[in-house]
């Protein structure tokens, strides 16, 4: 059973202190250790924001949660998933992500994970920068995301894989359907991104405070189509990769992506429908947005590495139809 323990910095001379020194201080019960992997899970919060630097410093006033998730450390259980390796070698995997599959464990899901498929095929010889339950995880895609995602094999290539996502240097690229025409056709959309205040497991555009965001994007087609409503393919680059980012800045542009149940409408309603395409709608498993391209300097052999792969059948289905359609 879960219990959350609350704190308040009530003191000005504990201002500036290390958040896991604070909390080991604290909660006698539990070793440094522990609570350094508490927060590294995402387990608390300080002011109402997930916190996971052990380091961070600590103002006066800060008020700070503890979820405690039992007494004994999570061990990533081992599970034989299939997956689609693209590429492997001797210091990395590229994997073809199925939409449907969460990459790390986390709240209501520790077993059906990437990080538990990793475990199972490749016992403990990935990189453990990020601890025991995400090996060998370097970035992440959303649940209902397809696409490519690479892996590190050791801690080395994580390191230097780590500093290119830092620095900005891997391509990303996404294609997607939205609901509409994006004005301009082609552009860069840069925000600030932070935690929904009425919904904490979406983000939101911010004026005052979040996380720098860029969205590169362009129009690659138009589909204006009869009995349909209007429809665009867009192929999208991160600058940055925040949680949710691509769906986020398309809100933000007033539009969403086919089969979004989160930041899209739930139900569409229309007046009069092209019944195969609604049949097409129906039929995405999640949404219509795909990691195709994946680039960036290898680690060790210090060369530029490109890989891509084609959305899943129903994404190729629905455009399909759109293009025979469109003639």
């Amino acid at each position: 059973m879960n219990n959350t323990i609350k704190f308040f910095v009530s003191k000005k001379n504990i201002s500036g202190e290390r958040l896991d020194i604070f909390l080991s201080k604290n909660i006698k019960e539990f070793t440094r250790s522990y609570i350094k992997k508490l927060i590294q899970q995402k387990e608390v919060r300080v002011n109402d924001i997930v916190s996971n630097l052990p380091s961070k410093k600590l103002k006066y006033n800060d008020k700070i949660s503890v979820n405690i998730i039992n007494k004994i450390e999570r061990k990533l259980k081992p599970k034989k998933i299939s997956l689609d390796i693209i590429f492997e070698d001797k210091d990395l995997i590229v994997i073809n992500k199925k939409k449907g599959m969460v990459v790390h464990p986390g709240a209501g899901n520790y077993e059906n994970t990437l990080a538990n498929a990793l475990a199972f095929k490749y016992k403990k010889t990935l990189s453990n920068l990020n601890g025991e339950l995400r090996p060998g995880i370097v970035h992440r895609l959303d649940k209902e995301t397809s696409g490519l995602l690479v892996v590190a094999k050791n801690n080395f290539s994580h390191s230097e894989l780590g500093k290119q996502f830092s620095e900005h240097s891997i391509n990303r690229r996404y294609i997607c359907l939205i609901w509409g025409i994006i004005r301009p056709l082609k552009g860069k959309i840069q925000t600030l991104i932070t935690r929904n205040k009425k919904n904490r497991q979406l983000m939101t555009v911010s004026e005052v405070n979040g996380k720098k965001a860029i969205t590169n994007y362009k129009t690659i087609k138009v589909f204006n189509l009869k009995n349909i409503p209007k429809i665009s393919l867009l192929e999208c680059e991160l600058e940055t990769g925040r949680t949710h980012q691509i769906r986020v800045h398309l809100r933000y542009k007033g539009t969403s992506i086919l089969g979004d149940r989160q930041y899209g409408k739930d139900k569409q309603k229309f007046k009069t429908i092209n019944q195969e395409f609604m049949n097409h709608l129906n039929n995405l498993t999640g949404q219509a947005l795909h990691a195709q391209t994946l680039e960036f300097e290898h680690p060790t052999k210090k060369k530029r590495v490109s890989f891509n792969k084609s959305p899943p059948d129903d994404f190729k289905k629905m455009i399909n139809f759109l293009n025979k359609l469109g003639g």
